[in-house]
């Protein structure tokens, strides 16, 4: 049985136990979502008294990170290729693209995504939520564009010089080489900039979305009760991006194959 035991595939067990705490942490926060209401409600007031307004505000918040953050993957994987394609115009396109969502203040960005846009042109005009997700993907995608780029320039040039040498396309070397490794090596830095998305969310506050600070922020305006109020709000906060950060440590131990995690 020992000796059973020790040929087991080492990768094998960290990939069923990455598996169930990615499973584990993602109940949990469908969980909270969901009952985040009940727990609220038991608290003094004025917590107790706006929960279903907390509740709601939580929502928004893991809406606007979900949304924005898929988008930003996407985004930065697109402005990553453009930054090493062979085409000028493509890397100075990429590359603008980069320098100013940057080295602007998400603030900014924010707040011209809603109130600028429209003075461009009428048919630019969005919702708060809408808003608020294209200035936070527009940020966030910018970020992982340079993980992403930098995963790509990770992979080892013999692997692609191997590849042309067996005969396979440029897009074939593409899906099934230098992306996988590349996706792997990007992978933390990807899964840090969407729990730092989640508190940067916040910033939606300014345009209107009641998001969880807007709740709060309502909350103390409505009952000057500014401590428990904040005190409220930064736990429902440490307890997402914690839930989060679980969620995240499994991703990347369940794309660890050559175990360097541990």
């Amino acid at each position: 049985m020992d000796r059973f035991l020790s040929l087991w595939p080492a990768g094998w067990s960290r990939q069923r136990k990455s598996s169930a705490t990615m499973f584990t942490a993602t109940v949990g926060l469908l969980l909270i979502l969901w009952l985040i209401a009940i727990p609220l409600s038991w608290a003094p007031a004025p917590i107790g008294n706006h929960a279903e307004l907390f509740a709601q505000g939580t929502r928004v918040t893991v809406e606007l990170t979900v949304v924005a953050g898929l988008a930003g993957v996407v985004l930065g994987l697109l402005a990553a290729l453009g930054k090493t394609s062979r085409l000028p115009p493509l890397r100075w396109l990429a590359g603008l693209y980069i320098w100013v969502m940057r080295g602007t203040p998400l603030l900014v960005q924010v707040l011209a995504v809603y109130f600028a846009l429209p003075e461009i042109h009428p048919a630019l005009s969005l919702g708060e939520f809408s808003a608020a997700c294209v200035a936070l993907a527009l940020n966030v995608g910018a970020y992982n564009a340079e993980a992403i780029r930098s995963g790509l320039l990770a992979v080892p040039k013999g692997q692609i010089e191997a590849a042309k040498a067996l005969g396979l396309s440029k897009w074939h070397t593409f899906i099934d080489i230098t992306f996988p490794q590349a996706f792997k090596i990007s992978l933390p830095p990807l899964v840090n900039n969407i729990v730092a998305l989640l508190k940067d969310s916040s910033l939606a506050f300014t345009i209107g979305v009641v998001e969880l600070t807007n709740a709060g922020s309502q909350v103390k305006s409505s009952t000057f009760q500014a401590v428990p109020v904040f005190i409220a709000t930064a736990v429902i906060y440490l307890l997402l991006t914690t839930v989060m950060t679980q969620i995240s440590d499994a991703v990347e131990r369940r794309f660890d194959v050559e175990g360097k995690l541990g």
